[in-house]
């Protein structure tokens, strides 16, 4: 990274790669899809019911967010609005 006396200069980046993505509806199919639920081993109590496990670890999913699957097979949540101004639709 290129210094600038002493301090790091920020640099620009955007994404090179394209992702799949599905809006979660909480129906069954997605549910056992993406095994969304409480995490084996774990307290209902302690839980939301739409967990999504990560490479980071759980995540709450509410419906209307999006399932987003990386270029390793891997899978995240994101919000509605974060989603519609962070992507667009590929044509294919």
């Amino acid at each position: 990274m290129k210094k600038m006396k002493g301090i790091p200069m920020i640099k620009t980046y955007r994404k090179t790669t394209t992702i799949q993505a599905e809006q979660f509806d909480g129906s069954v199919r997605m549910i056992r899809k993406y095994s969304i639920g409480v995490p084996r081993g774990a307290y209902v109590e302690e839980w939301p019911m739409n967990t999504l496990m990560t490479l980071e670890g759980p995540m709450e999913l509410n419906i209307g967010d999006w399932i987003v699957t990386g270029v390793k097979g891997e899978h995240w949540a994101i919000a509605d609005d974060v989603f519609k101004a962070s992507y667009v639709e590929v044509s294919e």
